[in-house]
């Protein structure tokens, strides 16, 4: 995305191109299943395998193959025949507290050329970020009708929905099925809400971002979060009802459900919350990082005040103390690479101008802020005081490091004709090897964008033959570790390939479980053989990882299981970026020493491949 064009050519439009992708295609059963059981093999003993394979069998010439036929007709009917389902399994039926467990967060990238941190810089830099990104909503929505340049990987086009997401999007609680509110609308097909939410010390405004037909400057947005930034100075704090948000989602949507009983304006405060375009949260803290060291600001951006931040909204752009930023995002409405293209856009604006605003110093006459006050009771406060209780204590327990490993980075790798994220994720699989004496089962995320609404597919990253690799790499008597690196580096790039292709295996045996369920069949023994778990079957992947981009831009994410770990990462062409978390709670992993490890791995893994001439 390093030499992504951000303007559409005179031509096109940013989602011109929806009608005529292909549909998400269903892989053919025995192939799905062949690849499951040799995703499996790393974690199996002999007798366990042949266990499996025999259900394996079972499944595959039974109930398997009446599944595979109902989801064949449903994929006749659906163009995306996952999108829902994947929506309601992954996001909106998980009922465990979404702030913390499911929102990726993680620094804006203004810290590496015109922003170093600076004391009194918070407003006016916020000012000009937020013009910024109100410019790129400009080319999603308003500029000559959608000019916002189509991702492509070469002349192929990939799929854009994800971007009418990322604006005037918010998750609703409910009971037992939280909802997906976006009031996102191209000017083609009629209006958008324009307002801005701000949040400070637990106290909420808005502001419309639009007067007269036209954007408000940095000048004018500087005067507005002026305005909220003093009142905020010196009156008391708020109630900061926006820390209901981190709790577990039932809970959650009965405390909204009272909070609208006994108030019909609350009702009217949430809806603006939820259509408006983006939060800005005007922080106090000051998360001291540098370009080698991000710790203090990704734990911040994930774990930060939850009385100033909306955790169901799809974007949160958080300004410090110290003129540093990040971001905080709930992950249904889409994946990272929609705030990774937000905030890469962004950061290039600012070093083309240096991070200065040149244009007109006028300030109209523009409304001031209004501010958004809850009617609430002791009900509500209590409510608000377990909230918080209870996310204190979650973050208590997180560990997170944030690293740049800058020896070398994506153009060395090149050079040594090494794909950067494959090096990486094996650089992962020998880190956690050294460290736990045994292969990690992991998920790296595979896009499927080229097909109509394509999310992900889940790449098995701890292949058979990464496992061989990595136990030559601790043998000092082996002489193989460059063809085992070798077959390695080649499984990858080919599983891969076949993920982003629709020929993943992972989101077909999620597909077929669902038809079970629907059709209120028990559940086929597939899905409760010890192996489909300890292989990472169910969301119990050891390592959940990430490739966030060759950007600026770095984020984090908690781990899928309490024995794992969150590892998310970035490549640029002098330096491998990661955030590495794990459960304090939890004496089996560390993500200090899991970093270091993977550090030194990445030295070998070169070394090997000069002394080879690979």
């Amino acid at each position: 995305m390093e030499k992504q064009a951000f303007v559409a050519p005179e031509e096109e439009r940013t989602f011109q191109y929806q009608d005529s992708l292909p549909p998400l295609p269903v892989p053919p059963l025995e192939k799905s299943l062949d690849k499951f059981l040799e995703a499996v093999k790393p974690f199996a003993t002999e007798a366990e395998f042949r266990a499996t394979s025999a259900i394996v069998q079972r499944f595959g010439a039974g109930v398997g193959k009446v599944l595979h036929q109902k989801l064949l007709q449903r994929a006749k009917s659906k163009r995306n025949w996952l999108e829902d389902w994947w929506l309601d399994t992954a996001y909106l039926e998980v009922r465990i507290p979404s702030q913390l467990n499911v929102n990726f967060g993680g620094p804006t990238p203004y810290l590496e050329h015109c922003w170093p941190l600076l004391d009194g810089t918070q407003l006016e830099r916020t000012s000009i970020s937020t013009w910024h990104t109100l410019q790129f909503w400009d080319l999603l929505r308003r500029l000559e009708e959608e000019k916002l340049a189509v991702h492509k990987v070469g002349n192929r086009p990939l799929d854009m929905n994800q971007f009418t997401m990322l604006f005037c999007t918010c998750k609703v609680p409910g009971v037992t099925k939280d909802t997906l509110c976006s009031y996102f609308m191209p000017e083609s097909k009629g209006p958008c809400p324009s307002h801005l939410v701000v949040m400070c010390r637990g106290r909420t405004f808005t502001f419309d971002t639009v007067y007269d037909g036209s954007i408000l400057t940095p000048p004018e947005l500087l005067r507005q979060f002026t305005y909220i930034r003093e009142t905020c100075d010196r009156e008391p704090v708020g109630e900061g009802v926006s820390a209901l948000t981190t709790e577990e989602r039932t809970r959650w949507a009965k405390a909204r459900e009272y909070l609208i009983s006994i108030d019909p304006k609350n009702e009217a405060i949430l809806e603006t919350i939820q259509s408006s375009l983006f939060v800005v949260s005007l922080e106090d803290a000051k998360p001291y990082a540098t370009p080698e060291n991000y710790t203090p600001l990704s734990l911040e951006a994930l774990t930060g005040d939850p009385t100033i931040r909306w955790g169901d909204k799809s974007y949160n752009c958080i300004s410090y103390a110290d003129g540093s930023f990040g971001s905080n995002c709930d992950h249904a409405p889409y994946d990272a690479m929609v705030p990774v293209s937000l905030c890469h856009y962004v950061d290039q604006q600012l070093k083309a101008s240096g991070g200065r605003w040149e244009g007109s110093k006028v300030v109209r006459s523009i409304p001031l802020p209004q501010e958004l006050v809850f009617t609430v009771d002791d009900r509500v406060r209590s409510d608000i005081a377990l909230a918080k209780q209870q996310y204190s204590e979650a973050v208590r327990d997180l560990q997170l490091v944030s690293y740049a490993f800058t020896s070398f980075g994506k153009a060395e790798l090149k050079k040594k004709r090494l794909h950067p994220d494959t090096f990486v994720q094996l650089a992962l699989q020998l880190a956690y090897y050294r460290l736990h004496g045994a292969p990690g089962s992991c998920y790296e995320t595979a896009t499927t964008r080229q097909f109509y609404h394509g999310r992900t597919e889940t790449m098995r990253s701890c292949t058979l033959e990464a496992q061989h690799w990595c136990r030559s790499m601790l043998d000092p008597t082996m002489d193989t570790k460059r063809k085992r690196m070798e077959a390695a580096f080649s499984k990858h790039n080919q599983l891969m390939a076949d993920a982003q292709n629709g020929r993943g295996f992972d989101r077909h045996l999620l597909g077929l479980s669902l038809i079970a369920k629907e059709e209120g069949l028990p559940v086929p023994e597939l899905y409760t053989d010890p192996l489909y778990f300890k292989s990472g079957g169910g969301g119990n992947f050891v390592l959940s990882t990430s490739l966030v981009g060759y950007t600026s831009s770095q984020g984090a994410v908690v781990p899928m299981v309490k024995h794992g770990y969150g590892f998310f990462y970035r490549i640029k062409d002098n330096r491998i970026a990661a955030s590495c978390t794990a459960w304090k709670s939890c004496a089996e992993t560390d993500a200090e020493i899991l970093f270091r490890n993977f550090r030194a791995s990445l030295q070998e893994m070169m070394q090997l491949a000069i002394l080879s001439q690979l």
